[in-house]
């Protein structure tokens, strides 16, 4: 496996002026990752989205780091104000930036679920058939430019591994997998490592991700922690230092053969650079002893 980075671990420096957003390239290689993901590009004013994903491109070239994944928001269900053929051509220029950015994969949402309001069935198998129609349109287009296209883990309506899988086994295309984020689980209160297993011959990138983790039943640590789907309570944290079980996520995808790309996403309260270079530490650790 090659240990990457999500630029979306540097997002709190970008915002804060601290880096601009294509100095988390040297940043990362810096730090002694092998690869670079970018999450939703924070366009410099005077700059169009295709032309500063080229001056991302070029950076990592000067640098020497690949830019192994290109992350975005997509709503299959309610995006483009509910217009599905509007969404997927969205969704197909995002992919033309993927392609600028030189990125083998590109990772999309499929919707995070029917709007207020909305009446009639509301289940997550109501919503397949347009959520794959939607996947199987954007991973065609997709695969004529080489970039591989995959859903995540996320938004709480497809998050749990047997919706992903549904998902994945509706759209039926060998272009189209999943980026599975190892804690993102928890957010809808599933086991890590039972999900990886489930998901793994799937996988095409995994984020690795950490959580502190306190029980619903208990009091509310407030600031800094948010809610699973279940009422448990999570708070980022440094890779190793939470109560994900990274470790037995890690030996699923070791024993389905898995060889690409593994990103620390790290959304905690502490110091950026210091919570990556303690994180990255303990993941090459976990990969050894996986």
């Amino acid at each position: 496996m090659q240990l990457g980075v999500s630029s979306y671990s540097y997002s709190r420096l970008v915002r804060n002026g601290t880096l601009k957003q294509h100095e988390v390239i040297a940043a990362a290689k810096e730090a002694g990752f092998q690869a670079i993901e970018f999450s939703t590009i924070a366009v410099p004013k005077g700059q169009t989205l295709a032309e500063y994903a080229d001056v991302l491109r070029q950076e990592a070239r000067q640098v020497g780091i690949p830019i192994a994944n290109y992350t975005i928001g997509a709503d299959f269900l309610n995006g483009s104000n509910g217009d599905l053929e509007a969404e997927i051509k969205r969704v197909k220029a995002e992919v033309d930036i993927a392609e600028i950015l030189g990125a083998p994969g590109m990772r999309h949402d499929a919707t995070g679920g029917f709007p207020a309001g909305h009446t009639g069935p509301a289940g997550f198998d109501d919503a397949l058939p347009r959520l794959i129609e939607g996947c199987r349109a954007v991973t065609e287009y997709a695969a004529g430019k080489g970039i591989r296209t995959m859903v995540e883990n996320h938004g709480f309506f497809c998050q749990d591994s047997a919706r992903v899988e549904k998902l994945i086994n509706g759209v039926a295309h060998p272009n189209f997998g999943v980026l599975a984020d190892i804690g993102n689980f928890l957010c809808v209160d599933e086991n890590s490592g039972e999900a990886i297993g489930r998901l793994a011959r799937h996988i095409f990138h995994t984020h690795a991700k950490d959580f502190h983790i306190k029980s619903g039943d208990g009091f509310n640590p407030g600031e800094g922690w948010f809610m699973s789907r279940g009422g448990n309570f999570l708070r980022g944290a440094i890779i190793g230092h939470g109560d994900v079980p990274l470790l037995q996520a890690l030996r699923a995808l070791k024993r389905s053969g898995f060889n690409g790309v593994l990103s620390i996403e790290f959304e905690g309260m502490e110091d950026v650079k210091e919570s990556l270079r303690i994180g990255l530490a303990n993941l090459r650790r976990l990969v050894e002893t996986a």
